[in-house]
């Protein structure tokens, strides 16, 4: 297993090599700071192949998925994936000291795969069972291991560096991406996975695409604030690290 973690924080720093060999992109005029980016021009060169995949490979690809499937089938997809996820969203609970949130994760498993047509219904929701969506970089921040400095990854988008080896452990973990063992079933429901995932802000995508914003920043600001917020389950952030800017 260790070894196997180990080959997937390779592959990582690999593509991160191959964004810094395509080049750092420059900073827009005007642009807002965060003294949580030192890296931001690295990490805008990998937000910008980050949109280029997206608009002229998975974007493509979505339309596509949202023309041929009806309404009602990707809702059932997505019910099965969630439902995946709150068994793993329970067991992180746990190991977070949360038993009470970790029993209502339980439950919503039981409830969607017995009576929800093993999960392709949420029945959970409307019951009073809350959803909740824990991984392991909350975890691990949950256990006092600090952020580090943002940082985006290429396919992934954005992270920090404690959220990356979260990324890593998340995947090692995972069942259906690191445990099934025909490589083309693998593919397929790893395929449906990022679909799915890309489908479930496919408009929200072009609401920020047509807005006058700099596009790079807000999602950077409203990530650090979300995390720092999950983590801290609501209460009053710290304050933030200043780290040293190389770029300076």
């Amino acid at each position: 297993m260790m070894l196997s973690l180990l080959r997937k924080l390779k592959i990582v720093a690999l593509l991160s090599l191959i964004a810094v060999i395509v080049g750092c992109a420059s900073i827009p005029a005007g642009a807002e700071r965060s003294p949580q980016d030192p890296w931001e021009p690295f990490n805008r060169s990998v937000f910008e192949f980050n949109e280029g995949l997206d608009a002229y490979v998975l974007k493509p690809v979505v339309a596509g998925y949202r023309f041929v499937l009806p309404e009602f089938v990707r809702d059932g997809i997505y019910n099965f994936f969630s439902n995946y996820n709150d068994i793993y969203t329970a067991l992180f609970n746990l190991l977070q000291g949360k038993p009470d949130y970790a029993f209502n994760d339980f439950m919503r498993v039981v409830v969607n795969t017995t009576m929800g047509l093993g999960g392709l219904l949420d029945l959970a929701t409307p019951g009073g069972l809350e959803k909740h969506k824990e991984d392991w970089g909350q975890t691990l921040g949950v256990w006092g291991v600090p952020s580090g400095p943002y940082v985006v990854l290429p396919f992934f988008g954005p992270s920090n560096v404690r959220d990356t080896f979260g990324t890593v452990a998340d995947l090692e973990s995972d069942y259906l991406f690191s445990y099934v063992k025909d490589i083309g079933v693998r593919n397929s429901i790893t395929g449906l996975r990022v679909v799915n995932a890309r489908n479930t802000y496919y408009e929200a995508g072009d609401l920020l695409d047509g807005a006058a914003i700099d596009k790079y920043s807000f999602m950077r600001d409203a990530y650090i604030q979300r995390r720092a917020y999950q983590i801290n389950e609501g209460r009053e952030d710290e304050e933030p690290i200043i780290y040293e800017n190389p770029y300076q």
